[in-house]
């Protein structure tokens, strides 16, 4: 069974920094591209960043670009996403994901970030 468990979710000044984490478990871990994607309250998902297998090449949405930092550890089957420099409008639920033909479209339960003074 495929699962996805986020963690270091929480509230954060402007201007701060959170790292989230995605636990996974079930499938091959270092062979799929992940994804962060976010829901902001009253608006729909927004995708965020993915980080892909084997070359580990990264992008990201523009409005995160050059403050989030998206990483994995293969060996510990875990997804990262640093975020600096955070602001309001990042306040969101934030999702990881992953995505195989094979093996499906699976998401975690999401974590709660608030951006607030």
């Amino acid at each position: 069974e495929v699962q996805l468990v986020e963690s270091g979710g929480g509230l954060v000044q402007p201007g701060g920094s959170l790292r989230l984490s995605c636990a996974a478990s079930g499938f091959t871990f270092s062979t799929y591209p992940l994804s962060w994607v976010r829901q902001a309250p009253g608006k729909g998902l927004e995708w965020v960043s993915v980080i892909d297998s084997g070359t580990d090449t990264t992008t990201y949405a523009d409005p995160v670009k050059g403050r989030f930092t998206i990483s994995r550890d293969n060996a510990k089957n875990t997804l990262y996403l640093q975020m600096n420099s955070l602001k309001p409008e990042d306040t969101a639920v934030y999702f990881c994901a992953v995505y195989g033909s094979s093996l499906g479209c699976y998401w975690g339960q999401g974590i709660q970030v608030t951006v607030s003074s």
